[in-house]
């Protein structure tokens, strides 16, 4: 196997997407929906998936369940390349149900074994094959939480750049080790909200300028706003591409898969942040956070017509 570009350490599930619910949801009524969806979920695999398919070499560690979700799940995966050669298993896989409403959704997830990956699961040499680390929902690693200051800084020794998007803390105490995280991660990516959450502080501004402070490159997704980044104290900006928005779920993982597939190629943070805008966007014209990664030729060709217009 040719040497790794990213190794991703994380989660894997499916997301059963219900469309078209009301608003309100009132207990003990049957309420319809008016589609419905299968795809790919977890913020980890939407990420691996996603890179795969615009070309990078991706490593995948992970836990899934000895069932029909877990193995749907892994082969799309294994249908774009992925590598799943260090895949532990365990009894029943995670599975996440969202209920898109006009501009909210409910997430309801339940974990099974998105949070049993140990430490013990990882093969630091495997990891070590690759040029860079990846982690996606911090918070949901319950098992491995402990041990993710000794797994950074182990990939960061071995001579791997690093990156971590922490995701939603269902708990929302935003603590579990990230101070003795983020010393060794060199590119942040979280959204807005969570970008204050673990600067610990409401104010937008105040938030870049501390995380900015502590990791070397801070990029900020902001959907239809674009997304903002902090790099060595210089502020970067790149708009969104406007798009006929079917789906956001998994627009943020698709974002990280476009940022760092250019990262990984050496690309300039100004032309990274754009490609992570662009497979940003991509992501929301079909349901879930992968379905349109599926189609190769859709894909190259609304990145040939949005990257023309905006030469």
């Amino acid at each position: 196997m040719s040497k790794l570009d990213i190794a991703i350490v994380g989660e894997i599930n499916l997301d059963l997407i219900l469309y078209g619910l009301p608003e309100q949801m009132p207990t003990e009524r049957e309420l319809l929906a008016s589609d419905f969806a299968v795809t790919l979920g977890s913020s980890s695999a939407i990420l691996a998936h996603n890179l795969a398919a615009l070309g990078s070499q991706v490593g995948f560690i992970t836990k899934v369940g000895g069932d029909s979700f877990g193995a749907i799940a892994t082969d799309r995966l294994r249908e774009r390349g992925v590598h799943l050669t260090r895949v532990a298993h365990g009894a029943k896989s995670g599975v996440t149900v969202i209920l898109p409403h006009e501009s909210q959704r409910h997430i309801l997830t339940y974990p099974g074994t998105i949070s049993e990956l140990r430490f013990k699961d990882i093969d630091l040499d495997y990891l070590a094959s690759a040029r860079h680390f990846h982690m996606s929902s911090l918070f949901l690693q319950r098992e491995l939480l402990p041990h993710v200051p000794e797994l950074f800084r182990r990939v960061k020794s071995a001579g791997l750049t690093t990156s971590l998007d922490t995701n939603d803390d269902p708990e929302d105490r935003w603590k579990d080790g990230l101070a003795k995280i983020l010393p060794h991660v060199d590119i942040l990516l979280p959204n807005e909200r969570e970008a204050m959450k673990i600067a610990g502080t409401n104010d937008f501004e105040n938030a870049l300028s501390r995380l900015g402070q502590k990791v070397k490159t801070v990029v900020v997704k902001m959907g239809a706003s674009g997304a903002i980044a902090i790099q060595d104290g210089r502020r970067f900006n790149a708009e969104a591409i406007p798009v006929k928005v079917v789906d956001p779920v998994g627009a943020g993982d698709s974002f990280d898969a476009g940022f760092l597939h250019q990262f990984l190629r050496g690309a300039d943070l100004e032309k990274c942040l754009a490609y992570g805008n662009l497979c940003g966007a991509f992501s929301t014209t079909d349901c879930g956070g992968t379905e349109a990664f599926r189609d190769r030729a859709r894909m190259q060709e609304f990145f040939r017509r949005h990257e023309a217009s905006n030469q």
